[in-house]
């Protein structure tokens, strides 16, 4: 191919490009309510609503703190948080802490508590450790959730039996007989059609079942139990909240600091475990619903850092305002998701429509009868307890965490039965990296050692005492069926392969799945050498997953890459053996694929299939055949949002010229993928570079010449005083071409930052930008210092060293290594 370059122009004028910290072009945009959100917040806000009253009553504080909780959470969670489906308010998760903190503290000082385990959810948010939160068990948060709700099923069950709950689970459920055998009649029936109407709702059949069902099966058992109690008029407690003139805001906290200290660590776990998982669960949510709809999710997925920074800070005016603590609820955020919400307008909707009903609706609210919002609230709980949790934690072999965490909280507490379940969890961890069974036979003629588990240093004396009863020169085979083996195993394996070899005796090792790891390599050495496939921590399952296709290939000396075309070991292959035409070598890696690649990788492609692509970053090369992205930056499937082209030229925005495409991935990338960086990718010996150089003003026109003049920018940096040349790793380029690479790359970089959606990401602290360089002889990366800024002076690009990379001032040039 001939790349024939552009001509020089001096006469081209750009369009006028709107500086990224200045004002928008055009008339204000104006705010807008999409109308899936309006009816989205209208049927949170009806859940919502007797669900804050129901939690409000089960913690003892005052009914009002329920409805302030609900509301603060709708709007300033809802405004400041990073998860924009997700709907927060007072949470049953936390009923138990909250009502402890009332009873032992009283209502003011648990305000002052809230506030400051806002305060530390902020300081977390601003530590950037949200996602640290992911890190417990599953088995650890259902096994809490599980025993909160137990907690709360057995309170509220004296309330809907007309009696008063006791101060602590042990105390209610010993209570429980004599509870029964005073009951209520009039409680009963008030609690019973409540039940009943929030089991059945949801399956009411029919024509006329289905449009009944659009009314939330909340609202309609607390309506319908409302309706029982006055025109039956039955002698049950009501719903009382008191002039807003009498609302008790918080006070000073009064008691042992130490005391005061764990209620806020507490809150500030629970609220922030709970709204991060929520978030995540609204996120595959919303990618489900997505898929099913066969459209894009409109909105972005969440920033765990901010959503809870905007806990925190909900929680801090929630409690200064006398609210209940504040948290991401499951139950709200599914049905937002559900009913259609495209942003965070439902959330906030959803908590301007409860400050109305707290102060217009207030006569109707008094008609509720308390056993009904204690029935509703106990049914939540109960659900709490989920059989879908507890057969995932069995499938897993977690059951032991999940019910030791869930036999602390109830009779312990919140914190001790967390602590109490991290503890077995790590037990159990131990017992099963420690648990590694290794077996030895004959087979077919060949001594076969397998190894099930993982291979640490635990297992090293049974592995030694099971590789040498192998006789000397016999031929054997080591299946490691596990996922892990560490540098004490590897030694082991690999000193005892060495001599087995030196005596005579071949060796094989296989995978996980049986299959072999590496083909036999030249020259006598053995069939595998764990040297040339493992390293210390190596991942034995995905070792085996990139070398699988060696058998169909060939190449063992090119561990563990699968051959290519143009691959070369040493003497080139007879042009019989390259394939044929290019069909036919099409087919045959296509072929390959199949056969070997597709089986071990086509659970992860249907979870993305079904989930959509989430890629963090959008990486902008060059269309050159030897730049294998996936292979420099060790990614996958869904992990970069990749733009090719020639030159890796980012134009102007205004000067595409009838082609929009990088424009409009930029965009896409950006506004609807949500990446968190953007990387612009050279490399040495680019064509379009060389070309750019030999350009010249009498060149013919073609549509190469067209595109590569977006590089006349780079061309003018180099030539610029103002602008000296960039350093690669501690030197000058070796030649023109190889700075102009260079250069370009941090020109696009310029170029990326006249994009107004990169503008105002970048303003944000949303998105970063990098740029890299790729040395194809050397096979080595090189990063751009300090690309936050494009500087005027040196343009430093430091070697990416192996663990680590370079930190270089970004005006200094970084030494040679």
């Amino acid at each position: 191919m001939t790349l024939y370059p552009p001509a020089r122009t001096t006469t081209t004028t750009r369009p006028r490009v709107q500086r990224p910290h200045g004002p928008p072009d055009g008339p204000p945009r104006r705010f807008r309510i999409a109308g899936a959100d309006l009816s989205a917040s209208i049927a949170v806000f009806l859940i919502a609503l007797p669900l804050s009253l129901g939690i409000a009553l089960a913690t003892g504080a005052p009914l009002q703190a329920g409805l302030v909780a609900a509301a603060v959470g709708g709007i300033v969670a809802g405004r400041l948080g990073g998860s924009p489906l997700q709907v927060s308010g007072p949470a049953a998760g936390l009923t138990v802490v909250t009502a402890e903190l009332i009873q032992r503290y009283g209502w003011r000082t648990t305000c002052a508590i809230t506030v400051l385990a806002g305060l530390a959810q902020l300081g977390l948010a601003a530590l950037r450790v949200a996602r640290s939160a992911l890190a417990v068990s599953p088995a650890i948060v259902h096994g809490m959730l599980a025993g909160i709700g137990v907690t709360i099923a057995l309170a509220q069950l004296h309330i809907v039996l007309g009696g008063t709950p006791q101060s602590s689970t042990l105390a209610n459920a010993l209570g429980l007989p004599a509870q029964l055998a005073g009951a209520s009649a009039a409680a009963l029936a008030v609690s019973g059609l409540t039940i009943a109407l929030l089991l059945l709702w949801p399956r009411l059949p029919g024509r006329t079942g289905r449009l009944l069902r659009k009314v939330p099966a909340a609202l309609a058992a607390v309506a319908a139990a409302t309706a029982l109690a006055a025109l039956a008029g039955l002698g049950v407690p009501r719903v009382d909240l008191p002039s807003w003139s009498s609302h008790a805001l918080p006070g000073l906290p009064e008691g042992p600091v130490l005391g005061i200290a764990a209620g806020v660590l507490t809150i500030t776990l629970v609220t922030s475990v709970q709204s991060l998982l929520s978030a995540v669960a609204v996120d595959k949510l919303a990618a489900k619903r997505a898929t099913g709809t066969g459209t894009a999710t409109t909105a972005p997925r969440s920033r765990l850092d901010r959503e809870l920074a905007g806990q925190g800070a909900a929680n801090m005016v929630s409690g200064a305002l006398g609210g209940l603590p504040v948290a991401g609820v499951a139950v709200r955020s599914v049905a937002n998701v559900s009913a259609g919400a495209v942003s965070r307008n439902s959330s906030i909707l959803h908590g301007l429509w409860i400050v109305l009903a707290a102060l217009l609706l207030v006569p109707v609210l008094d008609l509720i009868p308390l056993p009904a919002l204690a029935a509703l609230v106990m049914v939540v709980g109960v659900q709490m307890v989920s059989i879908t949790h507890i057969r995932t934690v069995t499938r897993h072999r977690e059951v032991l965490v999940y019910a030791v965490t869930l036999a602390g909280v109830v009779f312990v507490g919140i914190l001790e039965g967390v602590a109490l379940g991290i503890a077995v969890a790590v037990a159990v961890a131990m017992h099963r990296l420690a648990r590694t069974r290794i077996t030895r036979e004959e087979r077919d003629g060949r001594q076969v050692v397998r190894i099930r588990g993982q291979l640490t240093f635990l297992a090293v004396p049974r592995l030694s005492r099971a590789l040498h009863q192998i006789p000397p020169g016999a031929d054997a085979v080591v299946e490691l069926d596990g996922s892990f083996m560490d540098h004490a195993a590897f030694e082991t394996l690999h000193d005892w392969q060495a001599s087995h070899l030196a005596h005579g005796g071949t060796v094989e090792t296989t995978g996980p799945g049986g299959g072999r790891i590496a083909e036999p390599a030249p020259a006598g050495r053995s069939a595998t050498d764990p040297g040339a496939e493992a390293a210390d921590g190596q991942d034995a399952g995905s070792s085996s997953a990139r070398s699988g296709s060696h058998a169909a290939g060939g190449h063992s000396c090119c561990h563990p890459w699968t051959p290519w075309r143009n691959h070369q070991c040493g003497e080139r292959p007879p042009d019989d053996e390259t394939g044929g035409t290019t069909g036919q070598r099409l087919a045959s890696g296509i072929g390959a694929f199949q056969r070997n690649t597709a089986p071990r990788v086509r659970d992860e492609l249907a979870r993305l299939a079904r989930e959509g692509q989430r890629p963090s970053q959008l990486f902008l090369t060059c269309a050159d055949s030897r730049l294998v992205t996936s292979m420099i930056t060790s990614s996958g499937p869904g992990d970069l949002f990749t733009v090719r082209n020639v030159g890796n030229l980012v134009p102007l925005p205004g000067e595409e010229s009838g082609d929009d495409s990088v424009a409009a991935a930029i965009e896409y990338a950006v506004e609807v993928l949500r990446v968190e960086s953007i990387t612009v990718c050279g490399h040495s010996g680019c064509g379009a570079m060389q070309a750019l150089l030999n350009s010249r003003a009498d060149d013919p026109p073609s549509p190469l010449r067209r595109w590569l003049r977006h590089g006349l920018p780079s061309l003018e940096r180099m030539a610029s005083r103002r602008h000296a040349w960039a350093r690669i790793s501690g030197r000058l380029p070796a030649d023109a071409v190889e700075q102009l690479c260079l250069t370009n790359v941090v020109q696009q970089l310029e170029h990326l930052r006249a994009y107004e959606p990169v503008a105002r990401r970048l303003a944000d602290g949303t998105l970063t930008l990098h740029g890299m360089y790729f040395h194809v002889g050397e096979a080595q990366a090189y990063l751009l210092a300090g690309t936050d800024e494009v500087h005027s002076y040196d343009d430093v690009f430091n070697q990416v060293l192996p663990g680590a990379a370079s930190r270089a001032h970004p005006r200094e040039p970084a030494r040679a290594s």
